[in-house]
């Protein structure tokens, strides 16, 4: 099944109507292919996804294994060689380029492991970005104060990033994620560049939004003592989803660790 070329901007988005209400993410079949000199690898592999809303999944795996392609994928950022990718019930590829910016902006909310703040922009400039980007100049501040008091960082609304922390410059990132309240958070790595206290400080703060304000979370990660604050971990490997598991079965980042590697190094488990 392959992605068609991405439609003019006279085209309408083509909208999945799901019955029971639209699934924030939906993943179906989807393979990358990239030409690495002569050869062509295949980062990711026929992979099928859901995740609810309301739901925090993390997608666990070794460096490699083709996790941050998959999120790049599903964030519209690149685009897969096979296979669909719905958001919010509008389908990726029915969208131009143009309209993909505009939906990405409006429905997507990213986060990144080295933060991607503007270095010329206070705090509160940084978050307003997404809605002064998308013309919407109206209402900000009371858009704006509620997200700066839940992340506690309305003191250092009118800082710049080298005058803020690791952990306050994610914490601006998440909140320009959010500001535009979007269908989902895509999140990569997220604690990559912090601290173990910042870091699960993030984990934390993500987790209770999650269940605070029912947002649809997914973060990439490498690290157990990250995936522990989902859901759902789904296990990847050389490209593929190997299985998934619920982290309410395990009761420390130890034990979710143990559970990774006998997953990926299981003979019986292969992609």
């Amino acid at each position: 099944m392959s992605i068609a070329a991405p439609k003019t901007d006279t085209a309408k988005p083509a909208v999945t109507a799901i019955a029971g209400g639209t699934i924030p993410v939906s993943v179906e079949g989807v393979t990358k292919r990239f030409r690495q000199g002569t050869s062509t690898v295949e980062a990711i592999r026929n992979i099928s996804l859901t995740v609810a809303g309301g739901e925090f999944v993390a997608i666990m795996g070794a460096s490699g294994s083709g996790k941050s392609t998959l999120l790049h994928v599903m964030a519209g950022l690149t685009w897969p060689n096979s296979g669909k990718i719905t958001i919010d019930g509008t389908e990726l590829s029915s969208m131009s380029d143009s309209q993909l910016t505009r939906f990405r902006r409006r429905k997507i909310g990213l986060i990144f492991q080295a933060f991607n703040l503007i270095p010329s922009l206070t705090a509160e400039d940084n978050i307003t970005l997404p809605l002064l980007a998308d013309g919407q100049s109206a209402g900000l501040e009371s858009r704006l104060q509620p997200l700066l008091d839940r992340l506690g960082i309305a003191h250092r609304r009118k800082h710049r990033p080298d005058a803020l922390s690791g952990g306050e410059q994610q914490r601006v990132a998440i909140a320009r994620a959010l500001i535009t309240d979007p269908a989902v958070v895509l999140a990569d790595e997220p604690t990559g560049s912090l601290d173990s206290v910042s870091g699960q400080n993030i984990c934390q703060l993500l987790q209770e939004l999650c269940a605070e304000q029912h947002r649809t979370i997914v973060v990439v990660t490498h690290e157990p003592a990250v995936a522990r604050w989902a859901r759902r971990v789904v296990v990847m490997k050389d490209g593929s989803v190997l299985t998934e598991f619920q982290t309410a079965e395990f009761h420390s980042s130890q034990a979710l660790a143990a559970n990774y590697q006998d997953i990926v190094n299981s003979p019986q488990i292969t992609s």
